[in-house]
């Protein structure tokens, strides 16, 4: 899961930040709110952390036309206390839920699976499985009934969004935007390798899934007989 976090106070989108991949999300960060909406169009995030005071343009602002734009990437509002007014503003505007600062990790974490929930995502906090792979997210091992190994952060990443979306056809382009970020240099050979990686892996377990390439298309997650 990619998160986008819209955040002018440095010193807590860089906390944030590092709480989000410490458990296994893809997280970039923006400082003001016409980055983050620029950001947030590109429709490559699972999800928004977006702080309503911010310079440039402010968060209820980005909202409502990210929600006019038909964007509809889930958006938790970060907001101070007292900021009531704003906070019901947000919800009327399209936001997901608030949380009001300073809150614990443990709250943001909780919150953030809840909307996710809403959205019908399968969640980084639970094993996911395909075909007779399991796959946890929280400590990156793949296992096959009694066999496991364990993956990078890059491999899981992979997995878990070519499980998510089962046996819908995943693009080089779509793996890029969510793996490395839209604005990343990375390539589609890029992609190969880690593919590779996976096969391999799959191999070494014995696996009947396997990771079929849709010439010019992208992949998609098969189990063979």
């Amino acid at each position: 899961m990619r998160i986008l976090i819209v955040e002018d106070e440095l010193h807590l989108a860089e906390a944030l930040s590092q709480i989000l991949k410490k458990h296994n999300y893809a997280v970039d960060a923006v400082h003001d709110g016409i980055s983050g909406l620029d950001y947030a169009r590109s429709g490559i995030y699972d999800l928004l952390l977006l702080d309503i005071m911010m310079p440039e343009m402010d968060g209820i602002s980005v909202l409502t036309q990210l929600r006019k734009e038909g964007v509809s990437t889930p958006v938790i509002l970060l907001t101070a206390k007292g900021e009531i007014t704003d906070m019901v503003a947000g919800l009327d505007h399209g936001a997901d839920d608030y949380i009001a600062k300073p809150f614990s990790s443990e709250e943001l974490l909780a919150r953030i699976r809840a909307a996710l929930r809403r959205k019908g995502e399968v969640l980084p906090e639970d094993a996911l499985k395909f075909g007779d792979i399991e796959l946890n997210t929280t400590n990156l091992k793949l296992s096959v009934k009694d066999k496991e190994i364990k993956l990078n952060l890059k491999e899981s990443a992979l997995l878990e969004l070519l499980i998510v979306r089962k046996q819908a056809i995943t693009s080089k382009e779509l793996i890029i935007e969510k793996l490395w970020g839209f604005d990343s240099e990375a390539e589609h050979n890029n992609v190969e390798v880690y593919i590779s990686f996976l096969r391999k892996k799959f191999t070494f377990l014995h696996s009947t899934v396997r990771i079929n390439t849709i010439r010019n298309v992208g992949y998609v997650l098969e189990v063979t007989a």
